[in-house]
């Protein structure tokens, strides 16, 4: 039989003699049996001595004939141009010497890329509600601390001259001079044990309070057990319903919040809501004047607390205050009271 071996491209006459001699030791055929041809003249079969192996057509190689004819006839002829056999065997050559590449990292696993997100994202979210939260911090700091009686009452600054004249008349005003000779009565500021925070957001502790309103903390006087209570306030010049003459909410709101601490001290946790309020108004409040506020609780039954009070004038010793409102009303403790005690800083 007759063995024609066939090349793609070009090859060195080194190259060629390499191919021959290995040819010879790898098949099982005599030197003058085979041939070696470029492939573009591959119909002829005449002796040679170059080429490489590309085709064979000897009898034994003839299902490899066919197998590498059929794939010729699918293979576009462009690939077997000089200059494209040229641009492979350059790439070739090129990678020889080249060190090894190391294979490329296999992508992380589904669970390690959900882990890493997870953490990002948490850390994150962290970070921004430290952020956020930072300037809440001195407030709900200072919300948790307690602030005794005898604090309200050191904690009061005056802002001007006025309020600074307002609270000297009523402290050194006889009234307040009894009060506080009776040991069964506790002095305190009630709005100034609220926290900063707290009591930026209290009607009558925050939005009421102020020059122009009602001007200093009112100061109380309160009996143990939630039996009776005295206050002292002064109001201001803009909190007028008609020119001159203060709004009968606000004395509605004083009343409502006067008489329901002084029965705290009587019901569970200290602490009471409004069920039933009636008030009776007897004279005009004239804007720029103190007044006094008396309580007194008349009946308790569990969870309830009946107290009656009033609003009347600021005299000096020896004469008769003028009665200005009159009020009625009824306090439950809630259910949910224990949880108030703990909010609530005034209880």
């Amino acid at each position: 039989s007759f063995c024609e071996v066939r090349y793609l491209g070009c090859l060195t006459p080194v190259s060629l003699r390499c191919l021959h001699s290995t040819l010879q030791q790898q098949l099982p055929i005599e030197q003058d049996t085979f041939a070696l041809l470029p492939y573009p003249s591959y119909h002829r079969r005449t002796p040679s001595t170059d080429g490489l192996a590309a085709y064979m057509t000897a009898t034994p190689f003839a299902p490899l004939r066919r197998m590498i004819s059929r794939a010729e006839r699918s293979i576009p002829n462009a690939l077997f141009s000089p200059a494209s056999c040229h641009m492979l065997l350059r790439r070739y050559h090129a990678g020889v010497g080249a060190p090894p590449i190391a294979p490329p990292a296999s992508p992380p696993s589904r669970l390690r890329r959900a882990i890493a997100f997870g953490a990002y994202g948490l850390l994150f979210a962290s970070l921004g509600f430290i952020a956020a939260a930072s300037p809440l911090v001195p407030s709900l700091v200072d919300a948790t601390k307690h602030r005794s009686d005898e604090d309200s009452l050191r904690l009061y600054v005056p802002e001007d001259a006025e309020a600074k004249a307002v609270d000297e008349y009523i402290n050194n005003h006889p009234l307040a001079v009894t009060m506080r000779r009776d040991a069964d009565m506790v002095e305190s500021r009630p709005h100034m044990r609220l926290s900063d925070g707290l009591r930026r957001h209290n009607l009558t502790g925050g939005t009421l309070l102020g020059p122009g309103r009602i001007t200093v903390p009112p100061i109380c006087w309160t009996r143990n057990g939630g039996k009776a209570l005295v206050s002292i306030s002064h109001l201001g010049t803009d909190m007028c319903g008609h020119p001159g003459i203060v709004h009968g909410g606000l004395l509605a709101t004083m009343l409502d919040e006067g008489l329901a601490r002084c029965c705290f001290g009587a019901l569970p946790h200290n602490v009471g809501v409004t069920a039933k309020l009636e008030i009776n108004y007897r004279k005009p409040v004239h804007a720029g004047t103190y007044v006094v506020l008396r309580a007194q609780t008349v009946r308790v039954e569990g969870r309830k607390a009946w107290v009656e009070g009033r609003l009347e004038t600021l005299v000096d010793e020896g004469q008769e205050p003028v009665v200005l409102a009159q009020a009625t009303a009824l306090f439950v403790s809630p259910r949910f009271a224990s949880v108030m005690a703990k909010l609530n800083a005034t209880s």
